[in-house]
C-alpha cells in the first residue's frame, strides 16, 4: 500500500513537468518592446484622447509613416516603445497636444521569403515563434531533391546569405529570406 501512495506520488512529480506552460502576460509585451520596426510592418498608433492623430499604418520603403499634424517620421530601427516616445516627444514640441500620452503596436509582421527546393515557393506572413522547419512546412515541405541538412538564411537587418544547419529550433524573423538548396547525392 505505501509502494503504491509513493509510486502515484512520483508519477504525479514526472507528470507535473510535462503540463503546458503559457507564456506570462508580461513576455508578450517584452517581446514586442524588442522588436524592430522595418518596411512593410503594419502599426497601429493610438494617442489617447485624440483620436484622429492615430491610425493604422504601413511602414513605408523608405523606413518611414505619414502621421497628421507631424508629417513622416522614419521608424526603421526604431522598438514601439521608442516610436511611442519619438511621436510623444514631436507632439509635445510642435504644441500639438500639451501631454500626449501615446501607444505604438505592431498588428502585422513584414511577410518573409522561401525558395529553392520547397513545394511552394513564395511570400508568408510571419508569425511569433516562427521556426525554419515551420516555414517549409507552410510552403509545403521539400523537394525530393531538398539538401534537409543545411539551409541559406539572409536576415533583413544583415543582408547577408548565411549557410545554417538545419534543426527544428532554427529561427526565423520577420523579413527574412531563406534559400532551400539542393542536394548533391
Amino acid at each position: 500500500m505505501i509502494r503504491n501512495i509513493l509510486l502515484a506520488g512520483l508519477a504525479a512529480t514526472l507528470l507535473s513537468g510535462c503540463a503546458a506552460r503559457s507564456l506570462p502576460p508580461g513576455d508578450a509585451v517584452a517581446m514586442q518592446s524588442a522588436y524592430l520596426l522595418g518596411a512593410g510592418d503594419k502599426i497601429r498608433i493610438t494617442t489617447f484622447g485624440f483620436k484622429d492623430l492615430g491610425g493604422d499604418f504601413v511602414v513605408a520603403a523608405d523606413g518611414s509613416i505619414a502621421l497628421p499634424l507631424i508629417g513622416g517620421i522614419k521608424v526603421v530601427g526604431l522598438t514601439p516603445t521608442q516610436l511611442e516616445q519619438s511621436i510623444s516627444s514631436k507632439l509635445q514640441s510642435g504644441g500639438f497636444v500639451r501631454d500626449p500620452r501615446v501607444g505604438a503596436e505592431v498588428t502585422e509582421y513584414r511577410p518573409y521569403y522561401i525558395y529553392g527546393e520547397v513545394a511552394k515557393p513564395g511570400q508568408y506572413p510571419f508569425t511569433n515563434g516562427l521556426t525554419v522547419v515551420k516555414a517549409v512546412a507552410t510552403a509545403q515541405g521539400f523537394t525530393y531533391r531538398a539538401n534537409k541538412r543545411s539551409i541559406f538564411i539572409i536576415r533583413d537587418d544583415a543582408g547577408v546569405e548565411v549557410s545554417t544547419l538545419l534543426t527544428a529550433a532554427t529561427p526565423l524573423h520577420p523579413g527574412d529570406t531563406v534559400r532551400v538548396a539542393e542536394r548533391y547525392f
